[in-house]
């Protein structure tokens, strides 16, 4: 099917925290997307603070807006219900999420619809790069302790691959799904969840890898111990999905040990392998730890 037969129109979710600031440059950029004629977008802002913090901002953006944008609050501070406000208030054929701390290309929501199209996906997921405001350490990125896999346009997809911080989905796949993001998930990893169930529903998941977004590193994102936090909370939540827990755990009891042994030997190749492989531990770590009901990092740690 060719797209130009039938103008589409997306709506853009994005949820938000006390960032007015990331937030306005992320709907400044929004106004460079092409669209060709090709299809219309809009907005929702879906604000995760029950004082508001992000209303002032997008009043004075939308002054002054080409596209349209709705404001909505979620007043209780858990990411799958901010996620749920904004789907509640979506109007279009296609809906797309971006993080508020990311922007994103020109030809960002074009690239993903084409890709939608071509390949028949149901769900398009795309690449979040790392945008480093000032230079970071080397070992930084040596490592590429801040990178993502990419893959080619039009690759199958798995599940397990995707997040909500690039990720474009056609509407009616949200028929009879209620509600789309778990609350159960409030501190992460509902994202995932939402994906692993429409998988089990026969959505179809493709990459464009011309849909690049950028995610802001801010300096204290480069501290070692806020990537073993990261970590350790993301081994934590995987464990709330349901099925396969029994397997994750006990590769992650097989893993520590392991890694245990090479992190001393990981040192002589250099600061960016050690890191790499401790992440990996706190990320077997967190599991474990969890699944004994120690929790030593929250959302908030971070």
């Amino acid at each position: 099917m060719n797209i130009r037969t039938k103008r589409k129109h997306i709506s853009v979710c994005i949820c938000t925290f006390r960032r007015p600031q990331l937030l306005n440059r992320l709907l400044s950029e929004l106004e460079h997307q092409v669209t060709d004629d090709v299809f219309t977008f809009s907005v929702v802002v879906s604000d995760n603070d029950s004082n508001q913090s992000a209303r002032q901002t997008v009043a004075e953006f939308s002054a002054k807006s080409s596209f349209g944008i709705t404001y909505c609050v979620e007043a209780q501070q858990n990411i799958a219900l901010a996620r749920n406000k904004a789907v509640e208030n979506v109007d279009g054929d296609f809906v797309a999420f971006i993080d508020d701390d990311e922007f994103p290309r020109e030809d960002w929501l074009m690239s993903l619809l084409n890709t939608s199209e071509r390949f028949n996906g149901d769900v398009v997921m795309g690449p979040v790069r790392p945008h480093f405001e000032t230079q970071p350490p080397s070992w930084i990125i040596r490592g590429g302790l801040c990178e993502r896999p990419e893959h080619p346009t039009g690759r199958v997809m798995k599940w397990t691959e995707g997040r909500s911080g690039n990720l474009l989905f056609r509407t009616r796949i949200l028929d009879g799904v209620c509600p789309p993001f778990d609350p159960h998930f409030g501190s992460g990893g509902e994202d995932m969840d939402f994906l692993k169930r429409m998988s089990e529903r026969g959505c179809r998941f493709v990459w464009c890898n011309e849909a690049a977004v950028y995610e802001t590193v801010p300096p204290a994102r480069w501290k070692r111990s806020y990537m073993l936090k990261r970590a350790l909370l993301r081994g934590k939540n995987i464990l709330k999905h349901p099925t396969g827990r029994f397997q994750l755990l006990a590769t992650s009891a097989v893993a520590v040990p392991i890694y245990l042994l090479t992190l001393p030997v990981t040192l002589i190749a250099g600061q960016h392998v050690f890191m790499k492989y401790s992440i990996k531990l706190s990320d077997h770590l967190g599991r474990l730890l969890a699944i004994v009901g120690m929790n030593p990092v929250s959302e908030r740690d971070l």
